[in-house]
């Protein structure tokens, strides 16, 4: 018996579903599989010129990540504590319960809760410790002096060479330094010539803002403070891998341009990237404040995004939460455009531009970037960390 047209229908609509146009879901180079963190939750990432990887893992943000703040990536699954396992475990822990309510405690020679790990353009790590424990209960404690620190460590002796503790009219006991970039010129104006690091507070209770610290001083002060613009955008959502998620994150992501006169920045809770000349910035009296204020400029709406990197050719990278994908900003033009997607990325935590075999040109350039599905109530391991080549022969921004 011939076939009726009715029985043959749901093989003539599957033959011309098949040709139908649709999403591949990927875009741009293939991604590296580097890394799978079976352990503790992550955030950051930073690659020396040598290859060397390291990872944080803030307690801050899981009450679970109590082996390490900071680890050394030695193989595809393996992390060691960096620079030691003493140094990365306050002694009773990191919650002080003497005080009421409890706070963190203020060990300076102790990482607490780190955020963030940036390779400067000389290869040394830097560790930027919030100072704030999570609890079991989800309860973020306020910090204690000594708590929040930057710290510097030489690659080549594994050793610490430098703590700046942050006074506190810098970072409050509700502040969260959360992202760091650094200028080691000598010939800043109105600074020690030790260099300048470039901080993100994106606390949760909205004290929102920039902060910029002289190496060699340990002076620290804030900009921008409060601006609207650093805040998180009231009602603000994203949509990620289907889900409906809302955020309520402040000043967030930071880069520096390849020339190191502009500082750009952006809130997680929106779409906007902003710049602001780096020079007034570093001006800390009253009237530097006041043309701090207005000095920022919008550049465009570039996704929602968590951290941010340059490359020494001028390109800024953004995560793209909701097409799974890093975006490309260029700020001489104010145009955007997709570097790369997979339907492996979500939420682009930390990216890391490094010139393996040396900075600048002399290295071939990667990007390096985590995975840690950070919007999701129950997430799965592994967390990832990739990394793709950059065009163009592009590398590392040295400063």
């Amino acid at each position: 018996m011939r076939p009726s047209i009715i029985q043959l229908l749901p093989l003539l609509l599957a033959g011309h579903a098949n040709g139908l146009a649709h999403d591949t879901g990927v875009y741009g180079p293939s991604l590296e599989l580097v890394h799978q963190y079976y352990d503790q939750f992550p955030t950051g990432v930073a690659v020396s010129s040598t290859g060397r990887m390291f990872s944080c893992y803030p307690l801050g943000l899981d009450a679970n990540n109590t082996r390490y703040q900071v680890a050394e990536l030695t193989d595809s699954t393996t992390e060691v504590p960096y620079p030691s396992a003493e140094f990365n475990y306050p002694p009773g822990g990191a919650v002080n319960y003497s005080t009421s309510p409890a706070t963190t405690v203020n060990y300076a020679n102790h990482l607490i809760s780190v955020q963030s790990v940036v390779i400067d353009s000389k290869d040394r790590l830097w560790i930027l410790d919030t100072g704030r424990a999570n609890t079991a209960n989800n309860t973020l404690l306020l910090s204690s002096y000594g708590g929040p620190k930057l710290v510097g460590v030489d690659l080549t002796t594994n050793k610490v060479f430098k703590t700046i503790l942050f006074p506190r009219d810098a970072v409050y006991a509700d502040s969260y330094p959360n992202d760091v970039r650094f200028d080691l010129r000598p010939d800043l104006p109105n600074t020690s010539g030790q260099g300048i690091a470039y901080l993100t507070d994106s606390s949760p209770e909205g004290r929102n803002g920039l902060i910029v610290v002289d190496l060699g001083t340990g002076k620290a002060w804030r900009q921008l403070d409060g601006l609207a613009i650093t805040k998180a955008e009231s009602d603000f959502r994203a949509f990620i891998w289907g889900d409906v998620v809302d955020v309520s994150t402040g000043t967030d992501g930071i880069a520096l341009s390849a020339d190191g006169e502009t500082l750009y920045f952006g809130v997680v809770s929106g779409r906007d990237i902003y710049s602001i000349p780096t020079a007034v910035l570093r001006d800390d009296s009253a009237a530097g404040r006041t043309k701090a204020v207005k000095s920022v400029s919008k550049i465009v709406q570039k996704g929602v995004s968590d951290g941010y990197e340059t490359d020494s050719e001028g390109r800024i990278y953004v995560g793209s939460f909701e097409s799974n994908a890093i975006n490309v900003v260029y700020p001489g033009n104010a145009s955007v455009e997709t570097f790369v997607r997979d339907p492996r990325m979500g939420w682009t935590d930390t990216m890391s531009v490094v010139s393996l075999g040396g900075n600048g040109t002399e290295g071939r350039g990667y990007l390096y970037f985590t995975e840690n599905q950070l919007w999701r109530q129950e997430k799965e391991r592994p967390f990832a960390l990739f990394r793709v080549g950059l065009p163009g022969g592009a590398g590392k921004v040295v400063l």
